[in-house]
């Protein structure tokens, strides 16, 4: 996947990484699904158990396939835009966005396992994901926060 092309030096998106696929069909499918990814990455805004980013990179992966509206409209949202021009560039989310993930995460993952799963085995599986996840998501580098040298 190249790098965003700019119209400007503000970051405004002019839609060059947009290459529809040739079947009509396939980008009516690339639509719904985007639209579906967005419509989860939206609820994962109040339900913090669903990764709102990925979602949102994934609608803008399609829409990118699919649709230049669709995809400007993703890019330049001031909610969802940033993030994702910041993944498409630089392969990378911000410090702050990341941090709040964390946390919300771990808020989210611990009262699950302290009030809803009645089970140990239950618990243990939710723990070993929300590690496995914090994990992953932690060593997504963040351009906007120096690099600690070991």
């Amino acid at each position: 996947m190249s790098g965003i092309s700019t119209s400007d030096d503000d970051g405004e998106d002019d839609g060059a990484d947009v290459r529809p696929h040739d079947s009509r069909a396939v980008r009516i499918l690339l639509v719904v699904v985007g639209s579906v990814c967005v419509a989860v990455g939206v609820l994962g805004i109040f339900l913090p158990v669903l990764p709102t980013t990925p979602f949102l990179l994934l609608a803008a992966a399609c829409f990118a396939r699919a649709s230049e509206r669709f995809y400007l409209w993703l890019l330049r949202n001031p909610a969802f835009g940033p993030t994702i021009r910041e993944w498409r560039r630089h392969r990378s989310i911000p410090h702050r966005t990341k941090m709040v993930a964390l946390a919300l995460m771990t808020i989210t993952v611990g009262i699950s396992i302290v009030l809803l799963a009645a089970y140990p085995l239950a618990q243990l599986a939710l723990a070993a994901v929300g590690i496995g996840v914090g994990a992953w998501l932690y060593r997504i580098p963040s351009r906007d926060r120096r690099q600690r040298m070991p």
